[in-house]
């Protein structure tokens, strides 16, 4: 059964990461509670045993504050605001409250509501006034005093939590960009497999729409052709078979590629180049259609760079299987020149079928059909290569398939 891309895989949240969510949580919540405990008794402690100790009156409203503050502390984050009030109001009448109230605010200024959070100071320093005044155990301060250390602790609070949430969303931004960032590779890796088979696709169409033709020809020679002997009906017989043959083997290896659902494509087979070309006019002229080269290129051939020679090969091999397709039994030219630093150019004509039968040309047999995207093709291959592709009639009835491609030394 296939399986998913490594990179994709890696991007799956494993099975417990719900179940270490939430345990994180319940830590958190838990070291929050033991603090605002553990705090709140030390201050309650000093507060009683410090002269001039509270009255009964005091110590119950500190300890009903208090506990109604550490109680409510899990649900900071589900009403930041009115518990924020409260804290308020607690950190002017309640020391076993106190240190509950300073994580209430510090959760609350992480949202950096800046009107709130002014409203909670106003609230904050407002309770710690009126406790000085209506104390009875303590001498009122002068009101600079309190205001100016109720505002300097609540600022104290303000600002941890003001940098809480920004390094929260920035983490949340890094996290967005990093997620970001591994759809987009994603996306090249997916985009880079699908051109991958596109141009599979078209090396397809080429070696297909050859092997093919050869099979069309010799079949329609087969049929057309009364005249054959036993030994050339034999022959073109034999030449159907082995296209036949080479065309599926050929196909069977591309589909295997085009199927891969992993994107793992094999390595390339040796794709034939121009110094592949005696092969290919071999075949061409088999099918008894004559064929006039001109190379002035001869063995600079092999200098040719990789893509220079595959693309080359491609273009003369579309353009004869174009002859025979459209052209059948009409002769054909190929010229071939160029040199190193220049350019490779590559021309192949051949007269447009006519139904004159005093031209002096063998009659032609019917044309095969055909898609008419093979000289598409290759116009956009000769483009992504740097070079220039154009076809079409001549004067003279003759039409010309004429390319050129960058030879660099």
């Amino acid at each position: 059964m296939p399986t998913a891309p490594a990179s994709v895989a890696s991007l799956a949240p494993p099975a417990s990461g719900a179940r270490r969510g939430r345990g994180r949580a319940v830590w958190g919540t838990t070291w929050r509670l033991l603090l605002a405990c553990l705090l709140g008794a030390g201050a309650f402690a000093i507060m009683v045993v410090d002269p001039p100790r509270p009255t009964p009156g005091q110590i119950v409203v500190d300890v009903v504050l208090g506990l109604a503050t550490i109680v409510l502390l899990p649900w900071r984050r589900r009403w930041p605001f009115p518990l924020a009030l409260l804290a308020a109001v607690t950190a002017g009448f309640s020391s076993l409250g106190l240190a509950a109230a300073g994580i209430m605010v510090i959760s609350h200024a992480t949202h950096r509501r800046w009107k709130q959070i002014a409203v909670v100071g106003a609230v904050w320093t407002a309770s710690g006034l009126v406790y000085d005044r209506i104390s009875v155990t303590l001498e009122p301060m002068h009101w600079s005093l309190v205001v100016g250390g109720d505002l300097l602790a609540y600022a104290f609070c303000v600002a941890t939590g003001a940098y809480i949430g920004g390094r929260r969303d920035l983490l949340a931004s890094l996290r967005a960009q990093v997620e970001a960032a591994n759809r987009e590779r994603l996306g090249l890796e997916d985009r880079a497999r699908l051109t991958e088979r596109s141009r599979i696709a078209r090396e397809m169409h080429d070696v297909l729409a050859h092997r093919i033709s050869l099979v069309a020809m010799h079949a329609g020679a087969l049929a057309y052709r009364t005249d054959l002997t036993r030994e050339e009906t034999a022959e073109a017989a034999t030449v159907v078979r082995d296209n036949a043959h080479r065309a599926l083997t050929e196909l069977r290896q591309v589909l295997g590629v085009l199927r891969d659902p992993v994107g793992g494509l094999e390595p390339d087979r040796p794709q034939p180049t121009l110094c592949d070309l005696l092969e290919l006019l071999a075949e061409f002229r088999a099918t008894g259609t004559r064929l006039d080269v001109e190379d002035t290129v001869g063995d600079a051939a092999a200098d040719l760079p990789g893509p220079v020679g595959r693309n080359a090969y491609r273009i003369v091999q579309e353009a004869l299987t174009n002859v025979r397709k459209h052209a059948p039994g009409r002769p054909a030219r190929l010229r071939l020149s160029g040199t190193p630093g220049d350019r490779l150019v590559i021309e192949v004509s051949n007269p447009l079928p006519v139904t004159d039968p005093g031209d002096g040309l063998p009659e032609a047999a019917p044309a095969v059909p055909g898609a008419g995207m093979g000289l598409t093709g290759l116009v956009e291959r000769a483009r992504l290569a740097g070079g220039e592709l154009t076809y079409g009639h001549r004067p003279g009835h003759v039409f010309v398939v004429r390319a050129w491609l960058p030879w660099q030394s």
